[in-house]
């Protein structure tokens, strides 16, 4: 996930009465909660709404004007956590986070919030991270949702919808005193649109007018008897009271179609798939007037029984379009039905696929079998099935053209990435004291597990490299190495992790990747991270928290810094831990700033001082194919982007040789690993001077000379 800013756009959230909103859909997001009064927001940063995080920050300027607290939080739970405030008071609030394994970690807090209850509105925005582009394991967060009693929405990828159902959550949860949670999937995050503003409220309590007494009711407080009243008020009191706003707010949509005796329910994210099937089979139009009607579900959990019984009543059959599984809404809509007595057929799984994404490809063949079976009245079969037969033949044709399947491109570090000496030197350690077991970690350096290193035996989640090698450790004869980010060790490494192996007296390794950020969710600070860039690299500074202080903190005795970049040192320390006589955790902190991060903050340097007329170097490596072997053992065991192979000019050589192409960003790891793993000495090291000195002239003259000399005698 790149790191962006949104530091121009972010002023359109001063937009008022009358005035146009245009962008993408996290502005607007969090244009809608401002023109709810909200008092308070917190989150975790997790695709594909790491953005929403980014922006809050970069619009702090405005929410102090509102008195908006902003927070990043530790974790997940943290952020759950504040969204108490609004238990007791009448307080707006908002927490955001990726789900649904950021929903696995505020899980505590959300059982406790939604037993509770709520007097200000809570609105909780989760990343629906599902599917083929998605970085977690495939669930839903509609199991929370019927698990808590939280109210699920789920807006038509439209920013007029996205808005009215942000501004309409914090209502629904005020009406009904209940949690509300809003998920968007990567299409509703980053879509386009415009809708027109309101001004900005600010919350009734904000920073900039404060409460003054405190409140407290048993009642709220989750303990027996408390729990078991609050129980029944949720199935008695408040589930009424939320079908009740869904039904006259009509917050789900239902759109007319003249095929009227059959029909399609969506979730409200599924809304634009199905449209544009229907667009694609000459059903609908491009200002999405339909054929066939559709029941769009805005809010999918609860469902609104007569609302769902209402539509289906005068249908033969109807097509329920539910992403992902199990199939909570058929088997609702066939619950509602039934205990209705409406025998209307649905239809859903089985026409369309129980697991995986609904892509459009996906999407228009099941809706283009649901047409072709149900026969819809007064449509002609003829033209749906030529279209669709049309498009089959574009694809088949495609496929035809390409003569193989295009080959999969897995993720991998991006050039320089500071995590890839790391694994270069296991691999190498490996041949030294033997091959170990690694307990991999969510974040950038999960792609160990990928070609060339296939490093990372488990992987159980964020901060959990450590703790998940507690039951391997004791059962291998050697120890066993865990993998952690800086990120995880704030976030859950610290107590699940080190606090703990330290308590049980593990003796394992553990490899802290300290690169100063939230990398892999676009660079985001993190307890550690030194103001205006870079890495701590040993010792205790003052002015911020410190790794290496909290390990002591917890009883870590043995620990080590290394310099990611020097592969031989690390190899040196791993073979060290390894080997260590003395029983416990060993601690390999390896620091290494991401070198995307870097990037971005040196190059406007560089280009000032270039354009200043200052001397500035930029160190490149590259391969002299006249030693080159074609051995390719630097690839394997680097794996960088930037170093591939090309053909050699030389017509004795058959096989290519190693090439350093022009993203190349002199961090020197082609040229670390072929000394440390002693390949050939095909590597050099240039720079490219801008602005050069008379002395830089000078040796560049006389190397020029030397060159022409030894030439010349190699000539001869």
């Amino acid at each position: 996930m790149a790191e962006r800013s949104f530091a121009k756009e972010v002023e359109q959230l001063r937009l008022g009465d009358g005035d146009t909103f245009e962008g993408e859909g996290i502005l607007a997001v969090t244009k809608a909660l401002l023109q709810s009064g909200v008092s308070y927001v917190g989150g975790y940063q997790g695709a594909p709404v790491s953005h929403l995080i980014d922006v809050l920050n970069d619009a702090r300027p405005i929410m102090e004007e509102l008195g908006v607290h902003v927070e990043n939080c530790a974790s997940e739970a943290g952020a759950a956590a504040m969204l108490g405030a609004s238990i007791n008071y009448p307080v707006r609030g908002a927490a955001t986070w990726k789900s649904t394994v950021g929903t696995n970690v505020a899980s505590d807090a959300l059982s406790n919030l939604a037993s509770a209850g709520v007097v200000g509105g809570a609105l909780i925005v989760v990343g629906e991270d599902y599917g083929e582009g998605a970085s977690i394991i495939q669930e839903r967060s509609h199991a929370f949702a019927m698990k808590s009693q939280i109210w699920l929405l789920d807006p038509r990828p439209d920013h007029p919808t996205i808005v009215r159902m942000v501004e309409k959550g914090f209502e629904l949860s005020e009406a009904s005193q209940t949690p509300v949670m809003l998920e968007l999937r990567i299409r509703a995050c980053h879509v386009q649109g415009s809708f027109p503003t309101k001004t900005n409220r600010k919350g009734e309590f904000s920073g900039v007018n404060r409460l003054t007494e405190p409140v407290f009711d048993y009642a709220k407080v989750c303990l027996p008897p408390s729990t078991y009243a609050q129980e029944k008020e949720k199935i008695e009191t408040r589930w009424p009271a939320a079908v009740n706003f869904v039904r006259e707010n009509r917050l789900n949509e239902v759109f007319d179609g003249s095929a009227d005796d059959v029909g399609i329910i969506c979730q409200g994210g599924m809304y634009n798939a199905v449209i544009r099937a229907l667009q694609q089979l000459g059903l609908a139009d491009a200002w999405g007037e339909t054929r066939i009607p559709i029941y769009c579900l805005n809010v999918t959990y609860p469902l609104v029984p007569d609302e769902v019984s209402g539509f289906c009543a005068s249908k033969r059959a109807v097509l329920v379009v539910e992403e992902g599984q199990p199939a909570y809404l058929e088997d609702a809509i066939n619950t509602v039905l039934r205990k209705a007595d409406v025998q209307t057929r649905v239809m859903g799984k089985g026409l369309l696929p129980m697991a995986g994404e609904y892509t459009g490809a996906v999407v228009l063949a099941g809706v283009a079998d649901f047409v072709e079976g149900a026969v819809p009245r007064g449509v002609d079969l003829r033209p749906v099935l030529e279209k669709r037969a049309v498009i089959d033949g574009h694809r088949a044709r495609g496929q035809e053209l390409l003569g193989e399947p295009v080959p999969t491109r897995p993720p991998s570090f991006c050039t320089g990435c500071p995590e890839r000496p790391v694994f270069s030197a296991m691999k190498l350690a490996e041949k030294e004291v033997g091959k170990f077991h690694v307990s991999a970690d969510i974040g950038c350096h999960t792609f160990s597990t990928l070609p060339p290193f296939n490093i990372g035996n488990t992987v159980l989640g964020y901060g959990l490299g450590l703790a998940s090698s507690s039951g391997i450790g004791p059962n291998f004869e050697q120890r066993t190495v865990s993998m952690m980010g800086d990120g995880g060790f704030w976030h859950n490494g610290l107590t699940s992790g080190v606090a703990n192996a330290v308590f049980q007296g593990d003796d394992g390794v553990l490899v802290i990747m300290n690169n100063g950020y939230s990398a892999a969710t676009g660079h985001q600070a993190i307890p550690s991270s030194v103001k205006g860039g870079g890495v701590r690299t040993g010792g205790f500074q003052p002015d911020g928290q410190d790794i290496e202080r909290a390990l002591r903190g917890v009883g870590v005795t043995w620990i080590r810094h290394v310099r990611t970049y020097s592969v031989p040192k690390v190899i040196s320390v791993l073979r060290s831990a390894m080997t260590e006589k003395k029983k416990g955790l060993k601690v390999i902190i390896a620091d290494g700033e991401c070198q995307l991060a870097r990037q971005r903050r040196i190059k406007p340097e560089i280009r000032k001082r270039i354009a200043d007329g200052k001397r500035s170097v930029r160190e490149r490596f590259g391969v002299d194919e006249d030693v080159c072997t074609g051995d390719h053992s630097c690839i394997r065991l680097s794996g960088c982007p930037s170093l591939t192979v090309k053909d050699a000019t030389d017509p004795l050589k058959d096989d290519p040789v190693a090439h350093v192409n022009n993203d190349c960003v002199g961090c020197g790891l082609c040229g670390e690993v072929s000394h440390a793993a002693v390949l050939c000495p095909s590597f050099y090291r240039t720079g490219i001077v801008s602005n050069p000195s008379r002395w830089d002239r000078f040796r560049q003259r006389f190397a020029d000379r030397i060159i022409a000399r030894l030439s010349v005698r190699k000539a001869a």
